[in-house]
């Protein structure tokens, strides 16, 4: 065997959403794509907001002696400063430029939260359906993912969260808005969960965390709001980047901020820095440090997402499906007509329609559609749809 045996297994296990993506790319070859209604993969298809590509000029063209040299590894000062800033004011939370560490990415982000905080065999509890990458991202550190149970509404179950909390327990990883679902989880919960942590650090005597990844927070609907985890929980740290809430996936920018009422915060904020070093991403891409420390409070047009939410819950309402409506992101996790979600998604496949199995996501019986995509793949998709589900009623 030329390469280790885990990566062989993954690889073998690889994301339901990249193997649909391929088959995508296939399917637009062979019929034309026009013709295929791909719903596979969360790449945000609202161009980024005019101020991006104003500032992408200006800071390219300033002429600054040094500017393409090393920086400390957790990024620019005065990135940090306006991040910080920002943040103190939407959370009520008062953050320095100390508590906050540039990344590349959301994903960059975790891991190194997750090198930084895990030590072998620490166990992450996490609320299922879950980005499929989390288990990946945990086992990079050795530590052991433990998944638990949601309610119906994918809403958090508090109870069964409390009981899956052991001695081994070092963080509580969540996502909101969620991926898959869309869900949002209220202040309520928010706040009871971190209740829950405060009361078992103390039974426990050891410190929990709880983690939070938040790329989705500026895409919301309906009036909803996120609530803040650095308000309800005192051991929390943000994870999250500019991949959707200014559409900038691909230059891969994001940033860490902790708690500064972190118990031994200095010496967290000291790992967190270390750990994006010696993770190998040194530091964040300087350029778009640069843009994004100006761009503070800037988002997407977020009503672009709610008119493809609506035209897509609307069109799958009357077709018959069943779903709980998102709350923000932009994803639609219905339930699938059988059991077998991988079946239905075949099934889906026939019509030329792409989109990931709920197991791909540890919840079976549902499937996930990516709704930032053209109007008209949702509108065209609808034919299908409705065939595919009547075959199984």
């Amino acid at each position: 065997m030329t390469i280790s045996r885990k990566i062989e297994g993954m690889i073998d296990q690889s994301s339901w959403i990249r193997k649909m993506f391929e088959e995508g790319a296939r399917l637009a070859q062979e019929y034309g794509k026009e013709n295929v209604f791909d719903f596979s993969i969360g790449n945000p298809n609202v161009e980024p907001p005019r101020r991006f590509k104003e500032l992408l000029v200006e800071v390219a063209g300033e002429d600054i002696p040094g500017i393409h040299g090393y920086m400390p590894n957790a990024g620019y000062q005065d990135t940090r400063s306006a991040v910080a800033e920002y943040l103190s004011s939407e959370h009520s939370v008062d953050l320095s430029w100390t508590n906050v560490v540039m990344t590349c990415g959301a994903g960059g982000a975790l891991n190194v939260v997750l090198k930084t905080l895990l030590d072998p065999g620490d166990e992450v509890i996490i609320p299922t359906p879950f980005f499929v990458e989390y288990r990946s991202y945990v086992d990079n550190h050795s530590g052991t993912t433990k998944l638990v149970e949601t309610n119906e509404d994918f809403s958090l179950n508090l109870q069964v969260l409390n009981e899956a909390i052991t001695d081994k327990t070092k963080i509580v990883l969540i996502n909101s808005p969620h991926n898959p679902t869309g869900k949002v989880y209220d202040e309520n919960s928010i706040n009871g969960l971190g209740e829950l942590l405060e009361n078992r650090t103390r039974e426990l005597g050891r410190e929990l965390y709880l983690l939070s990844d938040e790329p989705y927070r500026d895409i919301v609907y309906d009036g909803i709001k996120v609530p803040s985890i650095l308000k309800a929980y005192k051991n929390s740290i943000i994870a999250t980047s500019y991949s959707k809430s200014i559409s900038l996936p691909g230059e891969r920018i994001g940033y860490i901020a902790a708690n500064p009422t972190i118990s031994d915060i200095d010496r967290v904020m000291d790992g967190l820095i270390l750990c994006n070093r010696i993770i190998g991403f040194v530091n964040a891409p300087a350029l778009m440090q640069r843009i994004i420390g100006r761009m503070q409070g800037i988002t997407v047009a977020v009503e672009e997402y709610k008119r493809k939410r609506d035209l897509l819950c609307d069109g799958l309402a009357s077709a018959g499906y069943i779903f709980e409506k998102p709350d923000g992101a932009f994803y639609l996790f219905p339930r699938s007509p059988i059991d077998d979600d991988v079946e239905f998604v075949r099934a889906l496949q026939k019509k030329r329609i792409l989109v990931v199995p709920g197991s791909g996501f540890g919840k079976s019986g549902h499937f996930r559609i990516s709704y930032c995509v053209d109007d008209s793949t949702i509108v065209n998709s609808m034919k299908g749809f409705e065939e595919a589900l009547k075959e199984y009623a």
